[in-house]
């Protein structure tokens, strides 16, 4: 049975409401156009799932401290921040249900309170000295930087192998989850053998979280995004990936060509998810999101047993059986 978020919260509750706030501190601005803005961001805060890891992963190996606090807050904005940019770049006029940035105010006010948010998580870094934290996080942002890139370059060609679509989601998705456990960990620990055993650990769960997320394009569900959108947008994931290296040469051209020409047709959209889900690529990608899953429990029965292990193995479970 899958533990609520508030339940996975217990050791760290404490610790997320004094971080709620001092984020909220963190995200003020003299200027009052920004400080809108930022409030509306700080209201409409999603699960603060990379926060819970940071904290968890610090409490898995001793105490949360300053470093901790430091390290969440980095995490949030940067990932806030990422966001932002990307309803931009994506033209998205809803994020978590509720308006994106870029559709309550212009896209410029939209691009530049995401970068006002990067700018202002390098200084919180900074001024405190988080030096380790900074590089561990501006290593995870450009490699999403690097991931979408990557995917908007196969896009172009439709011509995304298993392998690359691992390579694209390892540093899109993967790198800032990923980040959150190392930095929540070395904020608490000099073992620098546990802290790269939280890297990978949160590297396994970051590609299983993607895959998660990709198969939503596919299901029924109320997601909070619209069914198909990955299709839309010439993403190819591991369901259809599966699916077209799985079919023979003239269907998978139809589909690729179908993909190409009429992606913005919601009649041919739906002929692609339904040739998706008849291939047997949903049960496959679910199968490979499970086995990232238990290569995270692996690792993390090689940790101190404490109630922030329960919790961490509860917020695994928790992200690859989310419903949105």
């Amino acid at each position: 049975m899958v533990k609520s978020l508030s339940s996975i919260k217990g050791p760290i509750e404490n610790e997320l409401k004094i971080f709620d706030e001092r984020f909220k501190d963190a995200m003020k601005s003299r200027v009052a156009l920004l400080d809108k803005v930022t409030g509306y961001i700080v209201k409409r805060k999603g699960k603060q799932v990379r926060p819970m890891f940071v904290f968890l992963c610090a409490k898995l190996v001793g105490e949360v401290n300053e470093s901790s606090y430091n390290a969440a807050s980095l995490v949030e904005m940067l990932h806030t921040a990422t966001l932002v940019h990307d309803d931009v770049v994506d033209e998205s006029v809803e994020r978590r249900g509720v308006f994106s940035i870029n559709a309550l105010w212009q896209k410029k006010i939209a691009v530049l309170v995401g970068d006002y948010l990067l700018s202002r998580g390098l200084l919180l870094a900074l001024d405190n000295n988080e030096y380790q934290a900074l590089q561990l996080l501006s290593r995870a942002v450009k490699a999403m930087s690097e991931g979408e890139m990557l995917q908007l370059e196969k896009a172009r060609r439709l011509d995304i192998k298993e392998e690359i679509y691992y390579e694209i989601i390892k540093a899109k998705t993967a790198s800032l989850i990923s980040a959150a456990c190392s930095v929540g960990t070395a904020s608490a620990t000099d073992n620098e053998e546990w802290v790269e055993k939280m890297r990978l650990f949160g590297e396994k769960i970051g590609m299983a979280f993607q895959i998660r997320d990709d198969l939503f394009d596919f299901g029924t569900d109320d997601v909070g995004k619209p069914l198909g959108i990955d299709i839309k947008e010439k993403k190819l994931t591991l369901p259809l990936i599966y699916a077209l290296e799985n079919a023979s040469k003239s269907e998978k051209n139809k589909i690729i060509n179908t993909i190409k020409r009429y992606n913005d047709k919601p009649e041919k959209v739906a002929e692609v998810i339904d040739f998706v889900r008849k291939s047997g690529g949903l049960e496959y990608a679910h199968k490979v999101m499970m086995n990232f899953r238990e290569e995270a429990f692996e690792i993390l029965k090689t940790m101190p047993d404490c109630p922030a292990r329960d919790s961490l193995e509860q917020l695994v479970i928790f992200v690859t059986e989310r419903k949105k």
